[in-house]
């Protein structure tokens, strides 16, 4: 009776965990065997590189060293976890055109319409996806290394220009939401009416005169009738 229900409960939590929803997706771009060389002979580990996105605008890139695989691969998670940045999205596509060249790589991305897709391979296929662009042309140049490339690209996105949306759950400043904002004009508003008030205060008692071109020289001194 205990080997048939311990099964049952396993399936139970396996359901649970997938179930579950995850704030961030991270795919691996890479694992490979890196050799260094020691006094005694060479030491042989493995090199990880993670992407890591909530395909809203935040996407990081890390890598990480082990030896093996698994460990690899979560010190790249976590290091990517440390370095995301927030890149603006217009429309489902990047704000503006943009060049970017990083070691031995040089890409170009371009600002696509509704229906276009990620016209996009490799590496930056996964950077582009995971930091939520939904179109968007690109092309690269020079070197097919996975890693280099979405260093590249990632370094594009730094420098791409644009309103960045807040965090959901954040508030605007000057107020909560769109009560903060209606709140702020309102304030502005009334502070326009006072400075009027103290404008007419200022100049209640004083005496205008009317005056003509005739009554002024070539100097701009006032020379008419007092």
């Amino acid at each position: 009776m205990a080997k048939t229900s311990q099964p049952e409960r396993r399936k139970n939590t396996r359901s649970r965990r997938q179930r579950e929803p995850k704030e961030y997706e991270e795919a691996t771009l890479s694992v490979d065997r890196v050799t260094r060389v020691v006094a005694g002979g060479r030491r042989l580990r493995f090199r990880a590189v993670v992407v890591i996105g909530n395909k809203k605008g935040k996407v990081g890139l890390g890598t990480g060293k082990a030896n093996d695989v698994q460990s690899a691969v979560k010190k790249a998670a976590a290091d990517a976890k440390r370095d995301m940045i927030r890149i603006p999205i217009v429309n489902g596509t990047i704000p503006h055109e943009i060049d970017m060249k990083h070691k031995a790589a040089r890409i170009r991305l371009v600002p696509a319409s509704e229906g276009t897709g990620v016209i996009a391979g490799g590496a930056l296929r996964t950077v582009l996806e995971h930091a939520g662009v939904k179109n968007v042309l690109s092309k690269r140049y020079g070197t097919t290394n996975k890693l280099v490339n979405a260093q590249c690209i990632m370094k594009a996105f730094s420098k791409l220009h644009g309103d960045i949306p807040p965090e959901e759950g954040s508030s605007a400043p000057g107020g909560e939401g769109e009560a903060g904002k209606k709140k702020s004009k309102k304030d502005i508003k009334v502070v326009q009416a006072d400075t009027a008030n103290a404008d007419e205060e200022v100049l209640e008692g004083v005496e205008v005169k009317e005056i003509s071109k005739g009554d002024i020289d070539k100097e701009g001194n006032l020379t008419g009738k007092k």
